[in-house]
Parts: C-alpha cells; sequence; structure tokens
C-alpha cells in the first residue's frame, strides 16, 4: 500500500510540473509582458493625450459622430410629414339601373402621411380616388368600408370617415307632367316680359326609391333668365334647361330626372299702355282750408308689364301727403309701380298744390247703393230715409260751384254680411279729389235676404 501510495503522489507531482512548465509559466510571462507593454502605451497616451492638438481632433470627431446620429434621426422625423385633402369625390360601385343608394357622402377628407416628396408626387399622380364596392349588396342597410387607390405605396392613409352605412333600395320609375318657372324675370329688360315658353316636352320620367317618387308633386324646368342670350321681343329657343323635382312644401327631392334637360321657345313681348294719372290727396287739410288746384307735371304715362297687368289697369295714381297743409306747396312725387307692371315711362312728377278757405255745400236726395253682397243675397232698405242720404261737399268756393249730384256716389259696404237686419255705415266719394265728402246720416238700416 505504500508503494501504491508514493506511485500516485510522483504521478500528482509530474502533472503539477507539467501545467507548470507548459501553461502556467509560460501564461504568466505573457501577462508580465502585456502589462509592461501596457505601461508603455499608457505613458505614451498621456503623452499624446496632453497634447493641445489632440485633444481639439478628438473633440472635433467626436462632434461629428453625434451630428451624424442626431441628423439621421432628424431626417426620419423631418420626412414623416401630413397633409389632408379636403373634399375628395366618392365613388360607388353597383347597378344603376336597379337599385338606388342612400346614405353615401358625396366627399370626404383624406390625410396622406409620408415623405414631402411622396406626397408631391401622389398630388400629381392620377388616381382612382375614394371608391366602395357594393356589387352584390341587396337591398337594405349595410355597413361598408371606403377604399382609397394610390399608387405610391410608400405613402399610409387615413379616410374621413372611412366606414358608413348605407342604404340599398330598388329603384322604381313613374311619367310625370313637366311645367316650368321662369329665374330672375328682373333680369330682364323692365320693359320686356317673358309671356309664354313652350316645353319641347309634356312628361318625363323620374326615378329613385318608391318613398321618394311619393315625395315628388312637381317636376319644373326652370327657365333663367340670365341664360337668354341678348333678350329682345320676339321668338328664342332656349336649350339645355335644367329640371327640378319638388315636394309640396317647395323643397327640392333628389330624384333622377329622364331626360335631364330640355329645350324651350321662348316668347318675350313688351305690352304697354298709355293711362292717366290722378292725384289722391291723403289727409286732413288744416282747418278751415281746402284745395283750390292741383296741378301736376304729368298727366298721362305709359306702363309696361304682363298682357293681364296692362289689361286691368285704368289709371295710375300718385299720393301727395296733405295732412295738416295750410299753405300752397309743391310736391316731388315718386311713382310706384301697381302690381305687375315692369316699368314706367317717368319715375317721378311734380304736384303744385294751391290751398283756399274752405266752404260747404249740401246735396241732397244722393241714393244710396251697396257693394260687396254675396251673389245669392238681396238687400232692401227699411225706410226712405235708408233709400237717400244728404251730403255735405267741402272745399274752395270755386270747385263747390261745379259740383252736383251726378259727381257723388254714397254707398253701403256689405262684405260679410249675411241674412238679417243690420245697421251699416254710410261712405261717400266723388269725382273732384280736392273736395272733402260726408254723409249726414251717418248709418242706415237694411234688411238681407236670398233671392
Amino acid at each position: 500500500m505504500k508503494k501504491i501510495g508514493n506511485v500516485i503522489i510522483r504521478i500528482i507531482r509530474n502533472i503539477g510540473l507539467f501545467f507548470d512548465k507548459w501553461l502556467i509559466t509560460p501564461l504568466t510571462k505573457i501577462i508580465l509582458k502585456l502589462m509592461k507593454l501596457l505601461k508603455e502605451l499608457v505613458k505614451s497616451f498621456d503623452k499624446v493625450s496632453g497634447k493641445k492638438s489632440t485633444l481639439l481632433i478628438v473633440s472635433l470627431l467626436l462632434a461629428f459622430c453625434v451630428f451624424f446620429v442626431i441628423d439621421r434621426e432628424s431626417n426620419v422625423m423631418i420626412d414623416q410629414y401630413a397633409e389632408i385633402l379636403y373634399k375628395q369625390p366618392v365613388s360607388a360601385i353597383y347597378n344603376e339601373e336597379l337599385y338606388v343608394i342612400e346614405g353615401l357622402p358625396e366627399t370626404v377628407d383624406i390625410t396622406l402621411v409620408g415623405q414631402r416628396r411622396h406626397i408631391f408626387l401622389a398630388k400629381q399622380s392620377p388616381s382612382k380616388g375614394v371608391s366602395v364596392d357594393l356589387t352584390g349588396l341587396k337591398p337594405g342597410n349595410h355597413r361598408v368600408t371606403l377604399k382609397y387607390t394610390q399608387r405610391l405605396k410608400s405613402l399610409d392613409y387615413k379616410l374621413d370617415p372611412s366606414n358608413v352605412t348605407v342604404t340599398i333600395y330598388e329603384k322604381v320609375s313613374e311619367n310625370r307632367a313637366l311645367t316650368y318657372d321662369i329665374l330672375h324675370q328682373e333680369a330682364l329688360d323692365t320693359k320686356l316680359y317673358i309671356s309664354n315658353a313652350e316645353i319641347d316636352r309634356g312628361e318625363v320620367i323620374i326615378k329613385g326609391a318608391e318613398y321618394k317618387l311619393k315625395e315628388v308633386a312637381s317636376v319644373k324646368a326652370l327657365v333663367d333668365v340670365r341664360n337668354i342670350p341678348n333678350p329682345k321681343a320676339g321668338e328664342i329657343t332656349v336649350k339645355d334647361i335644367p329640371l327640378v323635382a319638388y315636394d309640396n312644401d317647395g323643397k327640392r327631392v333628389n330624384v333622377e330626372i329622364v331626360p335631364k334637360t330640355v329645350s324651350a321657345n321662348i316668347s318675350i313681348t313688351s305690352p304697354s299702355k298709355q293711362i292717366p294719372v290722378r292725384v289722391v290727396p291723403k289727409g286732413n287739410l288744416a282747418f278751415g282750408k281746402s284745395i283750390k288746384s292741383m296741378d301736376a307735371s304729368l298727366s298721362k304715362i305709359t306702363v309696361y308689364g304682363s298682357q293681364d297687368a296692362i289689361d286691368k289697369i285704368e289709371q295710375l295714381e300718385a299720393e301727395i301727403d296733405v295732412k295738416g297743409l295750410d299753405r300752397d306747396k309743391e310736391f316731388n312725387v315718386t311713382l310706384k309701380k301697381p302690381k305687375g307692371i315692369t316699368e314706367l315711362s317717368n319715375k317721378t312728377m311734380t304736384v303744385k298744390v294751391k290751398l283756399d278757405n274752405s266752404s260747404s255745400k249740401e246735396i241732397k236726395n244722393i241714393a244710396v247703393g251697396a257693394e260687396n253682397l254675396a251673389s245669392n243675397l238681396k238687400v232692401q232698405a227699411l225706410s226712405e230715409d235708408d233709400r237717400q242720404v244728404t251730403v255735405v261737399v267741402k272745399g274752395s268756393e270755386d270747385a263747390l260751384k261745379e259740383i252736383d249730384a251726378s259727381d257723388i256716389t254714397a254707398y253701403i259696404d256689405l262684405t260679410n254680411y249675411g241674412v238679417g237686419e243690420h245697421e251699416v255705415d254710410v261712405k261717400v266719394t266723388g269725382s273732384d279729389l280736392k273736395l272733402a265728402y260726408s254723409s249726414k246720416t251717418k248709418k242706415i238700416k237694411v234688411r238681407i235676404s236670398e233671392k
């Protein structure tokens, strides 16, 4: 056993000598050499780093490195740019002959994100725009996604809105009568008037959802005077007149109209008529005063307008305010156009009013007439005193000399009066407006009965 132990000890010692000779001793020498070399490098570095030129070069290198890193990062951030394209039209792909789409926005806003140059190129290059494919969808409500097709794939985009709910209806059609409206007739020469418009068709077809067609009360061709070239009296043909559908409240109804436009032959006339001008004083003069004369600068005037208005008008009244007037005065009167009259040959006139002291005169036995009685009724005075009245006329002596019973009208207004006995106010008018008229009998009694 002792021999075996000595052999083991010898073997261990030999192994230790082997590692010491071939591993530990060489490594120790290498480490010592490296330490010596490091000490020399440190001394050299201390000498070099202590110089100002070395420090300057190192600082510049470090600064350049920092600048390069920051510039690279900033370029990444700066290149990320966003731009909004407002009100971009939206199109839908579907069978337009069979269906009507509601709820789809006409336009959307698109936000493009990417580098400036890419966004610039995207704006310059053609695009299919914003669309939605509704092919295959049946009538009803559907939640759909809008898509923006852009050739540049380096951009990100966002639609506002990007998802919408649309309603699909089956398209139906109906025939409707076509009428017309004249727009902006005030743009026409005031002496001209559009008397008629003959549309080239009497009916059009309207298409849309069934509930929309039920809202349509009328379809009209809108003849805009501003679109008539060089309008003058005669016949003019106007093309491409737009059509619009309206509901009972006069609001537009969004339906398809076939055809979209029509043509019309426009008849432009210039109806005119010369009528007398009648000066009408309004208000009460100062106490004890009356109008002796009213001399107007115009006795007649030519009026222009629609034929109906021209046919109905017999005279033009020019009102002057004489309330409280106590001396002679000259009035400048602006003439007013009656309804349906578009132009007057004169816009203004002067009226010279001369006053006189007031006198009075009684005209007896003026028969009392009735006005505005319903056609199925008749009226009868209850007594002889209710059939005739005495009228007091006030004015200048010269004017009173010329007045007689034929120039005076006494009447009662039976508007809204029905069967029965009534006490009604007596009203008096006269042909000479310089005079004032009143009945001594203020009320009369009448009986109204059915015919």
